[in-house]
Parts: structure tokens; C-alpha cells; sequence
């Protein structure tokens, strides 16, 4: 599905030595290894030409090619027949007339005679390894011989009659050929067979290594001695002269067996004669050179889905005698060269045939073949309509308006044909027909017309190129286009059209490409050679070079989209890079196109495929914001998986090789289509650009076209949902149900609701398209069942709102009642009933046409529901006749539901609404229903109550004002609460029934010791009850570690002030201790203070230091791991970069074997004792507790270590214990250990605030300033910060 285009041709003249018309040239060579071309002429002279890239790039018209010129000496009557480069020689092999080879060598300018031939020389064919020449003479025999000139073998090239050894002339031999397969193992020749009227040849195939006949065709009357091996070696091409037949010459294939494959007629006038038949070096292209009575073509064929399509022709006058070859490495490359000396280059470029609106323009020699791919997807020879012109098509251009489609082709005559086109939805009419297109403007004035551009569906531009006296070189032209004839809607306008001139420019070099400007009127972008690129706009008549929009190099296949308010330029060039912005996008691109999910023709996504055969979907705006790489990776798959995990938002592997984008299918289609190297066509449909279409949809509030695409393309039907949130869609409903109405696909689409947010799972990598433009809310946490309740409820409302009542709506409504969450199966079934209702009323009832059967509507119920939870909510409507109606459709044992039912239906109302509502498990219903039965039923509600606990506070309400159940039902909650070791609640509610004693021994429990000796006060004990008591509580309390309670209760209930001083000293209260010593004025007991807070003031300025020395392993350990990670980090950044992207296994691997050394193991902590006689650990008290255990070595250590160091600060119950004990020291007399220990103290948590500090900055650095990042410098920097903080406040001012 691609046509052949003319990219460049470049002329240039070579100097001939004699005057004009006395020397011409004959015969062609070629040193592709030095690009050197050589000529020989009619005079005897050797022309050596250098084609330099130089000499391509700025070459101007009539421009000499540079060359020499040397005579060849000869003798008179001699001449030069065949010219070959032998490039293992390093010379050119010349056969003449006369049967002397002979040996040039350019370099050194010497000839050598290395044989001579009788009868002459008629054709030399060098083997393609060059080890052998085969050489035909003029007496008919085939020499092959090496290159060391020994005669290998010879064979008879025709056949002789019987009695005929040797040819007695060689004049019927003289066009004579020979054709080598691409391996060099065989080679061909054409023989002619005696005997034969008119005069027959056939093929014959040799073999390389002995010369014998390896196979022989039949006798065909093939024309004269044109004949090609492909390089692949399965065709050979030879041509019939049809005259005898009274039709033009066809070219037919054969295979190495002397078999016939295929045939194709070139399409021509029967009397003309086709010469110089050639494959390129892809054997794809095959072209010719036929010979006419008024001029001479240069045809091109391409062969694809078992047809020959003509797809170039260049006419040259007669009198130029045009030759041409391939080039040996470019298989689009092409040289001709006139008698005169008239040399060009043509290269040519695959395009794709189909244009932006996805109709595909197919050219065919003088058809073209016009298929809409939207209506039908057929590739070529197929075609929906085709469009016959007079004469072949070289070039053509294709613009798509809103109502206008205008075709425009330039032939080879030198016409401009101008044919316009109905919208598409017109085209049913024309399928199947041929139209025959009359030229708008014959002659040769615009010379032949290239690059045709649409400027707007009045202008065309175009390039040609003038080889006249007159003028030569390249324009520009800015052609107006009319129309004479009246168009009808629906039809084909292909005559009545005329073109002008309005405006025609001179070029400086050779045009590249030229692509319309769509964000200025009647202006395009004009490539030159080596991807320089200029500006055409009509109103200034001129051309402005775009320097910022200049590719790095040529690019035949150029196209402009519009972006926004900006035109972004694309090129590709031959080695398959895409270029973007004097910038290159992808370095292994083969095709690509646009694609735009809008009706306003903005570009929203490149596609494009790679040389590896993946379809890689680029959004517009990772283009115009630099984000290719960290997205696509260069376009690597490999490198696209490593970096994001992903791959299907990104590429599509092609199924199968070298498949490449003929077009796309833009808006809702969203379709790429793909022609594979066998012809055929696949559509495939990248789920990137689907989701595109569908967000833009549902932007554009279209929730059918949005619906209609997600069950085509089986996409989640969520999407319509999430994709702006679900809150958003209940707005919408209305509209959903409205635009759909199809309540088929309204049930599936409720069917199919889901809790999830699929926009935050399944299409999470998807949610970057810009057709979302962040309209969705950004709650991160969806509750699922209010989505579907919320979104069905919508539903239900817009189909009793919007449709009109059927049974397809009620059975679409009783669906989102059954599929709702949790489903509302009650209402479901009041629904049924109603319709069953209307069943068996007697009267006529309208509604009846509206509703299903109710059989109809529960099994449909039952077909989305669970049946046991139909049948259940069948119970909870208390009707037992829908429940039976229920338990019959859905397949369930009367053995089963039966007695149940009977069972029920024997029991009185309540009290079967009682045992329906606990088999269901309703049971604040079944409590209402109990204790509305009687006081007969009173044992079945508390029984209740006590089974589900819950129910204590419902009971209490129903119970009323009935004190003697109201106390029961609170006494039955407080053994409830007492048993679950809810004291606190249970004591409280034993005292609102008053139950005193279970009220002691809840609070008892709980260790609340004011309450239990208030509750003593209440129940009036004794004075040694309540002492007895106090001594126990204290007991207690001091084994739950609360010696502070303990000690109030010695001391203001047993009067034990030893006892209680002591309890004070354990709780580290030191100043209540002293103040009760003091208040009983007790000596001895302000001396067991004095020692307690001593000793504990040496503990705690050891735990300090200890604690400072930590700080300092902690530190040190962690400024190393730091800088030995960071070290790694660099060293594997420019492992990435040297050598590609590393495992994740290997660097985390890499990034943990540190050290095992461990600062974590040294030191533990010591308990502290606050007195001789009472022994406690002050482990955890002054400071934090750590975190955990640090591991050395793992991943985690960094943030192991910081939180420990965090862990390691002075907690607020220490601080205060720290200024109790401070204020202690002072009250008796020990100011130096007060001091000591508050420096001690203050210098820790300096420490330990500067150590966290430092760790922190070091963290958020890549680079360790060893000498900044020290903790004696953030010691001194904190001090001055943080010194007269809250977080000091336990220090003592007198102590500074």
C-alpha cells in the first residue's frame, strides 16, 4: 500500500571531446567501492567521473560532472563493444569489434593487452564474486576464463544444425547477453533456434563450475537479447515480442528449472521495444527502458499481492537514447545518462498511499486505486473506485476538507490532472466505477510536477525541473486552481479544471519535500538537501529559512502536525532516524504517522514502528516537553521494561517482520493500519490510542460513541465511570441512560460495575493522557459499595425518569437493585409482588402490558443474585407465599424450605417475625418483635440480650419505665462488661443497680483505688475493714509498679510514714519525700532521702557519659555507611552509563556488602539504684527506648541509625524526674553533685540534639564535607540555638 516516489534528481552534464552530435556515448561502468563512473564513447575516449557527495548536494543545472577523458588506441576500423570494471584488478576489461581485451588501469593510465577473441567481443558479464568473465564472440560462443585470462571452458550460445560445428558469422549474434545469479553459481543466456519462423530463442542456464547446461526452456519468441537474474535468484526476467499477436511486449519470470512463473504486459503500443531490463539490489524493483516511436521511457515495476504495478515512468526525448543502471548498494537509487552526456540521479522514496483521512490512493501505471479504508479495508489490486488517467502517474496530492476532497496528479506527459471527490458518507454510489480524469492543463510548461502540495483547496505547489536552452533548473510553482463545470453532489468532478501560475520561484538546489503549514493559510515548508528547511507562504511570494525546525540531515519522508498553536515538523531520513528540532527522536524508526482523537485535526500521538518491529504510541505532550527518554527509553523495549515495568501503554510487538504504518484510522476509530512485506493488510487497534478516544469521548460528554467503543474493544466499562470519578457519572446519568437508550447495554453495563477504582489498577499507566485535562478528583481511598450504591441509584432513577415503561426496563431496574452493594433484595421482591399482584387482580389493569411475567422477573432476580440470599430477603419480608414462590424457581428441596414455611406460617405474627428475624440475624428487629410478644416471652428478650450483648442498650429502652426489669437488664450488661475486663464500665453501671459489692470488686480490679474507697464509704465498713483494705490496695498498687498511689494510701489512710517515704523515694518523687519527712519531722527519714538521691545522681551522670559515648559510635558509624554508599552509587551511575542499565538485584546486592562491623554490641545499659534498701532500674526512664536492633551491613542501616539516635533524647517524665532531683540536691546542701549532675545532663543532650542534626544533614547530601560535618562544630552551633529552649527547661538557673 505504498507509492513510489520521486525524491530528488540531480543533472549534470559531462564535457564530450568532440563537438556536439559527433561523439555519443555507448557503454557504462562503475567502481562502487570509489564511486567512480566511467563512460565509453563512440570516439574511442574513456571518461572517469567522481561522485562525490559534494558534487550531489550543490549540483545546479547544465553543471559539468568532473572527469577526464582518455583515448583509447585503437585501430582503424575498431571499436569498444564492452566496458566492465573488474574491481579485484583495480582496471577496467574492454572487449572491441576486432576481439582485443584489453586491461586499463585509471590510476596508472596504462592499457595492457591481456587477449584477443575471434570474431570479436561481443558482451562481457563479470561474476558477481569477480573470479570469472563470461564473454560472448561474435561467432557465437560462450569463453569463460578466470582473471588470470585462462580459457576455462566454451560452449555454442545458439543452437547449431547437425552438420554445422562452428558459425560461419557472427552478425546474428551481436545483441547477445549474459546474466549471472547473485551467488555466481549459474548464469543465463538467451539462444536462438534454428530452424524456427518467425526466428525463436530460449533460455538456457549454465552451470559455473564446468560449464554444462543445467536446464533449457521452451522455444519462446522472446525479444531481442534482454535478460536479468534477480540478485535473490528466483526470477530471471526475459521479455516476448507480441507483434505476431497484435499486442504490446509483456515481461515474463522464470525460475532456474527453464520454467515459466508469471507474466505481465507492460501496457503499451504494440510496435515499441523494450531494452535494458534490470532488477535493483532488493530484486523489489524492476525497470526497463522502452522504445517508442516519439520518445523513450524509463518504467519501474513493484511486484506485491501477485500483481505488477507500474509505478514511475520518465519520458525522455528519442534522440537522448536513455541508458540507465541501479546503483549496487541503494536499492532506490537509480542513474541515467543520455548519448549527449546528460547524466542524473533519481532516488527514489517508499510513501505510504494512504492519506489522513484514511483513504488509500494506489497508483498503477495511469490507475489509480481509490480505496476509504473506513467503509472498506481491501488491499491492492482491490479497490473500491479507480481513477483513469491519460497517461502514467508520477506524483500526486490529496486534500481533505470539510466538504471538499480534491485529488491532484502529475503525469508523466507533463499534465496536471485536478479530480474532486463527495464526502465520504457519499461514497456508497461509487463503488466499483472508473473515472476518467481529463487533463487540466498538457504540455510541458510546468515540465513534470513533483512534491505536489495542497496549500488549500485552491493552490497547489510543486517543484519541476527545465533542461532547456530556454531555462534551466529547478522552480517552485503556486498554482491556482477553478473549475469551469457545474459539480453535483454525490458525483466525481474530473474535467472542466484549469491551472495558472500565480507565482513561480527559482531554486537554489534540490527539494527534499514540502509539507503544508495548517496553522498559516497557503504556507508550507520546503526541505532542501541536507535537511535545510525553509518557509513558503504565498502572500510574501518567497522563502524564509526555519533554522530552528532544520533537521541534522536529509529526510525524504518529511509531515507537519499542529500542536495546539504550534506546528511541530517531523523528518526521517534513510538510516532511520526521526528527527524533531534540529534534534533526533528515535535512532531506529521505520515508519510513522499521526493520530488524532479530535475532530479538529490536532496531533495527540505520534506512531511509530522500530527496525526491531515493535508500534511504539508517543503522546504529543512527552514530545513538546522533553519526556521521551525517561518514558520510552530511546524506543528500546528492553530499556522501556527496565525503567518503567511496563510495556503495553508504551509499545506493541508486531506479529510479524518488517510489517510498517500505511495509515491510521483517526477519532473514535483509533486503529492503526499495517501492510506486512506479502501485501496484506492488518488493522490493529493499540490500547493507548483506545482509551484516548474513549477519554476524549466521555470529555465531550458522548456516552454512547464512549460505550460503544469499550464493548468493541472489550475495555473495562469502569472507565466510563472513573475516568472523572464516580461522583461526576451520577451527575451525568441522566444523560448516560438518555444518549444510550439500549437497555441491553445498559444492563451489561450495570452487570459489569466493579468497586474499584480502575483507574488507580488496571489502567493506572494510562491516566497521563491529556484527555483527562485532571478533572478527576484526587482522592486516593474509594469506599467501593458507595460507588456502586450511589451509581446505580442513579441509573434506577434515569430509567424510571427517561424510559418509558416495558418489561426491558423493569427487568433493566430490578438489575441494579440485585447488582447494587449490598443488593436491595427487598426491594426487589416488593417490586415482584406488585407485578404478581397485577397478575391476579380480576380487573383490568393497564400496567399489565408493562411489566414482565413475575416468574419472567424472579428468575431473573434469581439468575443475578444468590439464591440463598434471595430467598432469605424473601424471609425478611415476613410473606411466606413469596418466600415458597422464591424456594420453588430456585431449584431448592421441598424437604428443605417446606417444613420451615409450614412451620412459620402455624406460629403467631410476632412471634414468627421473631424466628424469621433470628434465622436472618436482624436482631435488633427480632428483640422489637420479642419484647412486644408479652411478658410471657420476657426469659426469650434477656436470653436475647445476653447472646448478642449489643442489644443492652435497645433493651433498656423497651423495658421502659419498669424498674425491677430495668435493673435486672443493667445487672445482666454489668456481669456482661465484668466478664469481656471492662471494669471501669461494669462498676459504673453494678452503681446505677446498685450493686455495691460487684461495684468494689469491678474497681478492684481495674486498680482504681479511689473508687474502690469511696464505693468502701458507701457501703459503710468498718475502721479495720477499711484499713485491712488500704494495706492490700497499697500492696497491689505496688506491684503494678505504681509506688507514688501507693504511698498516698499509706500515708493518709494506714498512717505508715516510713513506709510511704520509702514508696516516694521508689517513685523518684524526691521533693513530697522530703516535705513528709520534714512534716513529721523524721531525721532518720530525710537521711535514707539524702543517700537515695546521691546514689541515684552518680547512676545518672554514669548513664550520661555512657550515653555521649554511644552518640559518638552512632555518629561515626553513620557519616561511613553514608559515604560508602554514596561512593557505590556514583560507581554503579557510571557502570549505567558505560555499559547499560544493571540488574536491580545486583546493585541492591552491591549496595549492601559494607563492613561487618558493628558499634551496636559495646556498652549496655545499668540499672540505678535509688536507695540501700529499695532497688529499682531507671532503665527507660531518663531516656527513650530504642527502636530495635541495627543490623550492620543491611539495606536499612542509615535510617536504623538515625532513629536510634532520635530514640536516644531525654524523655518529658525524665525531665521532670531530672528537675525533681536537681531541686532535692539543692534543698540539702549538695550543690557541687546538683552541678555536676546538670552539666552532665546538658552536655548529653547537646550531644544528642547536634549528633541527629548532623546525621540529618548529612542525608540530604551527596558530597561528605568531612571537616564541616563534625559533632564538636554542631555541638557549639546547637548550644547557641536550643540552649534557653523548652527543651532545657528542667535546668536549674542557679546551677549554670
Amino acid at each position: 500500500m505504498n507509492n513510489l516516489k520521486l525524491s530528488s534528481e540531480v543533472w549534470s552534464r559531462l564535457e564530450l571531446q568532440a563537438d556536439k552530435g559527433e561523439e555519443v556515448l555507448r557503454l557504462f561502468a562503475v567502481d562502487i567501492e570509489r564511486s567512480r563512473l566511467f563512460f565509453a564513447s563512440s570516439a574511442g575516449f574513456l571518461y572517469a567521473a567522481q561522485l562525490s557527495s559534494p558534487q550531489i548536494e550543490g549540483a545546479r543545472d547544465k553543471g559539468l560532472l568532473p572527469a577526464t577523458a582518455q583515448l583509447i588506441d585503437l585501430e582503424d576500423g575498431d571499436s569498444i563493444t564492452c566496458l566492465e570494471y573488474i574491481m579485484e584488478k583495480e582496471a577496467l576489461i574492454i572487449g572491441t569489434s576486432n576481439g582485443l581485451l584489453l586491461l586499463y588501469s585509471v590510476d596508472d593510465n596504462a592499457t595492457e593487452i591481456v587477449g584477443r577473441v575471434e570474431g570479436g567481443v561481443r558482451f562481457i558479464a563479470p561474476s558477481p564474486d569477480g573470479d570469472l568473465l563470461a564473454l560472448i564472440t561474435g561467432f557465437g560462443q560462450i569463453l569463460v576464463m578466470n582473471l588470470d585470462w585462462d580459457l576455462l571452458y566454451e560452449m555454442p550460445l545458439d543452437d547449431l544444425p547437425e552438420d554445422v560445428d562452428v558459425p560461419l558469422s557472427g552478425d546474428h549474434s551481436s545483441d547477445a547477453s549474459i546474466s549471472w545469479r547473485g551467488d555466481g553459481k549459474f548464469f543465463a543466456s538467451l539462444s536462438m533456434v534454428n530452424d524456427s519462423f518467425p526466428l525463436h530463442k530460449r533460455l538456457k542456464v549454465w552451470e559455473r563450475d564446468s560449464g554444462a547446461l543445467h536446464s533449457v526452456s521452451e522455444s519462446k519468441p522472446f525479444m531481442g537479447s534482454v535478460l536479468d537474474w534477480t540478485q535473490s535468484g528466483a526470477k530471471i526476467a526475459l521479455v516476448y515480442d507480441r507483434k505476431e499477436e497484435k499486442q504490446c511486449p509483456s515481461v515474463a519470470l522464470f525460475e532456474k528449472n527453464g520454467l515459466e512463473r508469471s507474466s505481465f504486459s507492460i501496457n503499451d503500443a504494440i510496435d515499441v521495444t523494450l531494452e535494458f531490463l534490470k532488477f535493483n539490489c532488493n530484486s523489489d524493483l524492476l525497470a526497463a527502458v522502452v522504445r517508442g516511436e516519439t520518445f523513450d521511457t524509463l518504467k519501474i515495476w513493484y511486484f506485491s499481492n501477485n500483481h505488477w504495478y507500474l509505478k514511475q515512468e520518465i519520458r525522455y526525448l528519442k534522440d537522448d537514447g536513455i541508458k540507465f543502471t541501479w546503483d549496487l548498494t541503494n536499492p532506490l537509487k537509480l542513474m541515467c545518462w543520455t548519448l549527449d552526456g546528460r547524466v542524473v540521479s533519481y532516488k527514489f522514496v517508499w510513501v505510504t498511499a494512504v492519506t489522513d483521512n484514511s483513504i488509500a490512493f494506489v497508483i498503477d501505471a495511469s490507475k489509480v486505486l481509490v480505496t476509504p479504508f473506513s467503509l472498506s479495508l481491501m488491499p491492492p489490486p482491490m479497490y473500491f473506485l479507480k481513477l483513469e488517467f491519460q497517461s502514467a502517474v508520477r506524483d500526486m496530492a490529496f486534500s481533505s476538507k470539510i466538504s471538499q476532497n480534491h485529488l491532484a496528479a502529475s503525469l508523466s506527459d507533463g499534465s496536471l490532472c485536478i479530480v474532486e471527490l463527495p464526502p465520504l458518507d457519499q461514497w456508497d454510489d461509487l463503488e466499483g466505477q472508473t473515472f476518467k480524469i481529463e487533463a487540466s492543463y498538457s504540455g510541458t510548461e510546468y515540465g513534470s510536477l513533483l512534491h505536489l502540495s495542497w496549500l488549500d483547496s485552491h493552490v497547489i505547489l510543486g517543484v519541476s525541473h527545465f533542461d532547456e536552452d530556454v531555462r534551466t533548473g529547478y522552480y517552485l510553482h503556486e498554482i491556482e486552481i477553478s473549475c469551469s463545470e457545474d459539480r453535483s453532489p454525490g458525483s466525481v468532478t474530473c474535467a472542466g479544471w484549469h491551472a495558472e501560475t500565480s507565482h513561480q520561484i527559482s531554486l537554489e538546489g534540490v527539494v527534499i519535500g514540502i509539507a503544508p503549514n495548517q496553522l498559516i493559510s497557503r504556507s508550507a515548508f520546503v526541505q532542501f538537501d541536507g535537511g535545510k528547511m525553509f518557509e513558503y507562504t504565498s502572500k510574501l511570494g518567497g522563502l524564509q529559512r526555519c533554522d530552528d525546525m532544520a533537521f541534522l540531515s536529509s529526510c525524504p519522508w518529511m509531515d507537519a502536525a499542529l500542536v495546539g498553536e504550534k506546528p511541530l515538523l517531523f523528518g526521517l531520513d534513510d538510516n532511520g532516524r526521526l528527527h524533531f528540532e534540529r534534534r533526533v527522536l528515535c535512532n531506529n524508526c521505520s515508519t510513522f504517522s499521526f493520530y488524532s482523537n479530535s475532530g479538529e485535526g490536532m496531533m495527540t500521538h505520534l506512531v511509530i514502528t522500530t527496525k526491531q518491529d515493535y508500534l511504539f504510541i508517543v503522546d504529543a505532550g512527552d514530545i513538546v516537553h522533553g519526556q521521551l527518554e525517561q518514558k520510552y527509553g530511546n524506543f528500546l523495549p528492553v530499556v522501556v521494561r527496565k525503567k518503567t515495568g511496563e510495556s503495553e501503554n508504551v509499545f506493541v510487538h508486531l506479529w510479524e517482520k518488517g510489517a510498517q504504518i500505511i495509515g491510521v484510522l483517526h477519532g473514535d476509530e483509533s486503529a492503526v493500519i499495517l501492510q506486512t512485506p506479502r501485501g496484506n493488510l492488518e488493522c490493529v487497534y493499540p490500547r493507548k490510542l483506545v482509551l484516548a478516544s474513549i477519554f476524549n469521548a466521555l470529555a465531550q460528554g458522548r456516552f454512547r460513541d464512549a460505550l460503544l467503543m469499550v464493548r468493541r474493544h472489550r475495555i473495562d466499562f469502569n472507565v466510563i465511570i472513573d475516568h472523572r470519578g464516580w461522583e461526576a457519572f451520577v451527575e451525568s446519568a441522566a444523560d448516560f441512560v438518555r444518549q444510550v437508550n439500549n437497555l441491553s447495554y445498559i444492563t451489561e453495563f450495570i452487570c459489569a460495575i466493579k468497586h474499584e477504582d480502575i483507574m488507580e489498577t488496571l489502567y493506572k499507566n494510562y491516566v497521563s493522557l491529556p484527555c483527562i485535562n485532571g478533572d478527576k478528583s484526587s482522592k486516593t481511598i474509594i469506599d467501593g459499595d458507595k460507588k456502586v450504591y450511589s451509581v446505580l441509584l442513579s441509573i434506577r432513577k434515569a430509567l424510571e425518569e427517561q424510559i418509558e415503561e416495558t418489561p426491558a426496563r423493569e427487568l433493566c431496574i430490578l438489575t441494579t437493585l440485585a447488582k447494587s452493594s449490598p443488593p436491595v433484595l427487598e426491594d426487589a421482591l416488593k417490586r415482584i409482588k406488585v407485578i404478581r399482584e397485577v397478575e391476579l387482580s380480576t380487573a383490568t389493569d393497564p400496567r399489565r402490558k408493562s411489566y414482565p411475567s413475575s416468574e419472567e422477573s424472579l428468575k431473573h432476580l434469581l439468575w443475578l443474585s444468590d439464591t440463598e440470599a434471595v430467598f432469605e430477603a424473601a424471609l425478611g419480608l415476613y410473606d411466606l407465599s413469596i418466600a415458597a414462590i422464591v424456594a420453588l424457581n430456585s431449584q431448592r428441596d421441598p424437604k428443605e424450605f417446606l417444613p420451615l414455611l409450614q412451620e412459620l406460617e402455624r406460629m403467631p405474627p410476632l412471634l414468627m417475625q421473631y424466628n424469621i428475624d433470628l434465622k436472618l440475624e436482624r436482631y435488633e428487629s427480632a428483640l422489637r418483635h420479642i419484647a412486644s410478644a408479652g411478658d410471657s416471652y420476657y426469659e426469650d428478650f434477656t436470653n436475647l440480650m445476653k447472646k448478642v450483648p449489643e442489644l443492652y442498650p435497645l433493651g433498656l429502652q423497651l423495658v421502659g419505665g419498669d424498674s425491677c426489669k430495668r435493673q435486672q437488664v443493667l445487672e445482666a450488661w454489668g456481669d456482661h462488661l465484668d466478664a469481656t475486663k471492662c471494669f471501669e464500665d461494669a462498676a459504673t453501671t453494678f452503681l446505677c443497680c446498685f450493686c455495691l459489692d460487684k461495684a468494689l470488686k469491678a474497681y478492684r480490679s481495674c486498680g482504681n483505688w479511689m473508687g474502690v474507697l469511696t464505693v468502701a464509704g458507701f457501703m459503710k465498713l468498718g475502721k479495720d475493714d477499711v484499713l485491712q483494705l488500704a494495706r492490700e490496695l497499697s500492696e497491689e498498687l505496688q506491684a503494678l509498679g505504681k509506688p507514688g498511689d501507693a504511698s498516698k494510701i499509706l500515708l493518709e489512710y494506714c498512717g505508715d510514714v516510713d513506709g510511704g517515704v520509702s514508696l516516694l523515694v521508689d517513685a523518684r518523687n524526691w521533693e513530697e519525700a522530703l516535705r513528709v519527712g520534714f512534716l513529721h519531722r523524721r531525721d532518720d527519714l530525710i537521711l535514707v532521702v539524702k543517700n537515695a538521691s546521691l546514689e541515684c545522681a552518680s547512676l545518672l551522670v554514669g548513664e550520661y557519659n555512657e550515653g555521649m559515648e554511644k552518640v559518638g559510635k552512632y555518629l561515626t558509624r553513620y557519616l561511613a555507611v553514608r559515604q560508602r554508599r554514596l561512593l557505590l552509587a556514583a560507581k554503579i551511575k557510571s557502570d549505567e552509563l558505560s555499559l547499560g542499565y544493571p540488574d536491580d538485584e545486583t546493585a541492591s546486592q552491591a549496595s549492601s556488602n559494607f563492613s561487618g562491623m558493628s558499634a551496636y554490641t559495646t556498652g549496655t545499659r545499668r540499672g540505678s539504684s535509688a536507695s540501700t534498701t529499695l532497688s529499682t532500674s531507671t532503665r527507660g526512664r531518663g531516656r527513650q527506648r530504642n527502636r530495635g536492633k541495627i543490623r550492620a551491613g543491611s539495606a536499612d542501616e542509615e535510617a536504623a541509625l538515625v532513629d536510634h539516635l532520635k530514640g536516644m533524647s531525654l524523655s518529658e517524665g525524665g525531665k521532670i524526674e531530672l528537675k525533681s532531683l536537681l531541686i532535692s540536691l539543692l534543698m540539702l546542701g549538695e550543690e557541687d553533685t546538683a552541678r555536676k549532675l546538670q552539666r552532665t545532663a546538658e552536655k548529653f543532650q547537646l550531644h544528642q540534639i547536634a549528633a541527629v542534626k548532623l546525621a540529618e544533614d548529612a542525608g540530604s547530601t551527596d558530597n561528605i564535607d568531612e571537616q564541616a560535618l563534625t559533632l564538636d562544630h554542631y555541638t557549639q552551633s546547637v548550644r547557641k540555638q536550643v540552649l534557653n529552649s523548652d527543651a532545657f527547661s528542667w535546668q536549674s538557673k542557679v546551677l549554670l
